[in-house]
């Protein structure tokens, strides 16, 4: 009966050491694509806890059915600009996953209309020109704010036909992105502004569900120890190739359009200037 025993204690031992290695991974379900945003996650996670695997769902979703999901605990990681509702509802993780580049805007605008474009000089001129934008972007919320002419559709993919269309005179896009965006909807008719950088300050964060309160925690020190040790800069500058990006947005050159961003949390992290790019601090042109 002894050895039955001692047996039968192996045979479980043995059970826990094959079953451990799956009992102990964490899943992460996200609707992060491929990109930036999915690899400084993975990074970050993976200097907490190495167990933790990503999922990530391809169901197409607009922002508000993600914050639906998060809530209902279906989805435990998405991106996006922050609001105030977004910060209230889901865990937010104020480190900026762009450095704030997010906020600094150019402009798609039809070619016809560049000669229009370089004749401003200031707020006044610029709010002559109506904005396009996603209904669900927070965006359309800080553009109304500033009382700047804005039209909105509830599918980001039409804003593009409708742009060509004169339904609105530009799209504002993170610099970071422009370019890519425009070559994913190719329009002969369409080109970036050389004019005009928009800038406010409304950081993109990684948003966590509510029931997934230690992955909050894991994420952000994952990403704070990036910070520390300039693996996040380092990753960062290469990966969207900032001085390229500088170089090819001409930024000093720009007349800087800045309106503010309403409701904004008083604990958006602005005074922790390692968080951000030097953007904020340009003069522009006149």
């Amino acid at each position: 009966m002894m050895i039955k025993a001692h047996f039968f204690i192996v045979l479980m031992l043995f059970g826990v050491l094959i079953a451990s290695p799956l009992a102990a991974a964490k899943t992460v379900n996200t609707t992060v694509p491929d990109s930036w945003q999915l690899l400084l996650m993975k990074a970050a996670l993976k200097r907490v806890d190495s167990s933790y695997q990503v999922n990530t769902i391809t169901t197409e979703m607009n922002q508000k059915r993600k914050v639906e999901e998060s809530l209902a605990g279906n989805i435990d990681v998405f991106w996006s600009m922050t609001s105030r509702p977004l910060e209230e509802q889901l865990l937010p993780i104020r480190i900026p996953i762009f450095k704030g580049l997010l906020g600094n805007r150019l402009l798609i605008i039809r070619k016809q209309s560049q000669q229009e474009f370089n004749q401003i000089s200031n707020r006044q001129d610029f709010a002559k020109f109506t904005a396009g934008q996603n209904h669900y972007w927070p965006d359309a919320d800080i553009i109304k704010s500033a009382n700047l002419p804005i039209v909105t559709s509830y599918r980001y993919k039409n804003l593009y036909p409708m742009l060509e269309g004169a339904r609105f005179d530009y799209l504002a896009l993170g610099a970071q992105e422009i370019w890519q965006e425009l070559a994913k909807h190719p329009d002969p008719a369409l080109k970036v502004d050389e004019r005009v950088l928009l800038q406010y300050r409304s950081p993109a964060y990684f948003f966590v569900s509510p029931s997934q309160a230690q992955l909050a925690k894991d994420l952000l020190q994952g990403l704070e120890s990036m910070v520390a040790d300039g693996s996040f800069d380092e990753q960062y500058n290469h990966y969207f190739k900032i001085e390229e990006l500088y170089a090819k947005a001409n930024f000093n050159q720009r007349v800087v359009i800045r309106i503010d961003t309403p409701g904004l949390h008083q604990l958006t992290p602005v005074n922790r200037p390692e968080l951000w790019l030097d953007l904020f601090d340009i003069r522009g042109v006149n």
